[in-house]
């Protein structure tokens, strides 16, 4: 497991390497921050780039997710390594195609590592969390199973 997560890491770490020379200098600060729905995750959850286009390839990505308390993000995989700290809240980082909430919660502070298109999910506990995601573009998320897909769903 120790591995899987380094090696995670140092692809996020060489993708970013690569597409630094896109990236401009920024100062972003919590009060400017746009949250925002994100129709690629399930209602409730809030999208704030900080840094990047999303839908532009080889450009560095780093962008805030505010999650719900008691919420899911059911299995899913990216076609990107991605590296998420936890900054607010606590939430549970599970592997595989199948959640099953068993984890423990994670504080604020623990960084996860996840290579690309490996599946996993996350909830959270009783309350709200934050988390800081950063990858190379462009973004993407794919579920393990469609029906989880809430571009998939009508009201």
């Amino acid at each position: 497991m120790k591995k899987l997560l380094l090696l995670g890491a140092l692809i996020a770490l060489a993708g970013s390497a690569l597409a630094q020379e896109a990236m401009k200098a920024a100062t972003v600060t919590p009060d400017a921050l746009v949250w925002k729905d994100n129709p690629a995750l399930p209602k409730g959850a809030q999208v704030a780039i900080l840094v990047g286009d999303p839908t532009k390839a080889g450009e560095v990505i780093v962008q805030r997710v505010k999650l719900p308390p008691n919420y899911l993000v059911p299995p899913h995989t990216h076609p990107y390594a991605e590296t998420v700290t936890l900054l607010s809240g606590s939430v549970g980082f599970g592997m595989g195609e199948k959640s099953d909430n068993k984890g423990g919660l994670s504080k604020p502070g623990t960084l996860f590592a996840n290579p690309a298109k490996h599946a996993h999910f996350v909830w959270t506990g009783n309350e709200e969390a934050i988390v800081q995601v950063q990858f190379v573009g462009p973004g993407g998320i794919d579920y393990i199973n469609p029906a989880d897909d809430p571009r998939k769903k009508t009201n």
